[in-house]
C-alpha cells in the first residue's frame, strides 16, 4: 500500500492538498475554485473525480472558495467543525440560513480522530484568527502526513502532533523584514505578526532547529506570502535550520506554490 501527497496550491489566493492511498482520496481544504482545482489535479496526473471526503481547516475564503461546487460535484462528505461551518460566508448575511448549501456535512471535533476509508485523520487546534481553526495529521498503514498552516505561533500540541511525520507540510509565511517595510497597512502587519496570525520564516526555522524530530523524508514549506516573502529566502532559512538540527540526512525540502501544484510525493 502506498500513500501520495500533492499540494495543489498554497497561499492567500487558495489552498488545497491531495492526500490519497490506493483506496481513498481526500482533499484537505478547498480554497481553489473548481476550474483551478481540476486543472491542478490534471497537471499532477490525478483524476478529477472520485474523492471520498473534503477536510476543512477553517472558514477563511482561501480555504473554502471552491467548497460548494467541489463537494456537490463529487458528492463528497465535508468534515468540518460545527463552529467553522456556521462561520463560512456564503455571500449572504449570517441570518440567511437558507443560503447555506445542503452539503453532506460531517462534524469534526479537534483532538478526536476519525477514519475515512483507510486513512485515519486527526484534527487539532491551532492559534489563528478564525473561529475554530485546525490542522491535520493523516495516517495510513504506518505512513503519516502533517498539514499545518495558518497559525501565529507553535504551541506544544502542534509540536507533539507532527512528530513521526513522513511528510510534513508546514507554514513559512513571511520574512519579517520584508513584512515590516512592505506595502501592507500597519494594522494588517500587526495581525500577520500576532500570535493568531502567520508563522514567519524565523519562527519556522526555530521549530526546525529546536523541536523538529527529523523523521520527515519530505518537508514542504507552505502558505508563503507573495508580497512579504520569497521562495529562496524561505528555503535558505529552513535549510540552514535543518542542517543545524539534523547534522546528517536532511529531509528533502520543497516549496509549495500559489500558481502550480507540487510534484506528487509517494510514500510506502
Amino acid at each position: 500500500m502506498s500513500l501520495r501527497v500533492c499540494v495543489l496550491g498554497s497561499g492567500s489566493k487558495g489552498n488545497a492538498t491531495l492526500v490519497a492511498t490506493d483506496k481513498t482520496r481526500l482533499l484537505v481544504d478547498a480554497g481553489l475554485n473548481r476550474r483551478q482545482t481540476y486543472a491542478r489535479l490534471a497537471a499532477a496526473g490525478e483524476r478529477t473525480d472520485g474523492f471520498d471526503a473534503i477536510l476543512i481547516s477553517h472558514e477563511h475564503s482561501d480555504h473554502v472558495n471552491g467548497l460548494r461546487l467541489l463537494a456537490t460535484d463529487w458528492a463528497a462528505p465535508v468534515y468540518i467543525s460545527h463552529l467553522t461551518r456556521e462561520a463560512i460566508a456564503w455571500g449572504a448575511p449570517p441570518e440567511a440560513r437558507d443560503r447555506r448549501p445542503a452539503l453532506n456535512w460531517e462534524v469534526l471535533t479537534p483532538g478526536v480522530k476519525f477514519i475515512v476509508g483507510d486513512i485515519e485523520v486527526t484534527p487539532f487546534s491551532v492559534p489563528h484568527d478564525a473561529i475554530d481553526p485546525v490542522a491535520f495529521t493523516l495516517e495510513a498503514d504506518g505512513i503519516k502526513v502533517g498539514v499545518v498552516t495558518d497559525l501565529g505561533y507553535i504551541p506544544e500540541v502542534v509540536k507533539q502532533r507532527v512528530q513521526s511525520c513522513h511528510c510534513l507540510i508546514f507554514e513559512s509565511n513571511h520574512d519579517l523584514d520584508m513584512l515590516k517595510v512592505g506595502p501592507y497597512p500597519w494594522e494588517v502587519k500587526q495581525r500577520v505578526m500576532s500570535r493568531h496570525g502567520h508563522l514567519s520564516n524565523l519562527a519556522t526555522a526555530g521549530f526546525l532547529t529546536e523541536d523538529f524530530d527529523g523523521t520527515a523524508q519530505v518537508l514542504i514549506l507552505a502558505h508563503l506570502s507573495e508580497t512579504n516573502n520569497h521562495p529562496e529566502i524561505a528555503r535558505l532559512s529552513a535549510q540552514q535550520a535543518l542542517e543545524q538540527r539534523c547534522r546528517g540526512q536532511v529531509a528533502a525540502l520543497h516549496i509549495a506554490s500559489q500558481s502550480a501544484p507540487t510534484e506528487v510525493f509517494w510514500f510506502g
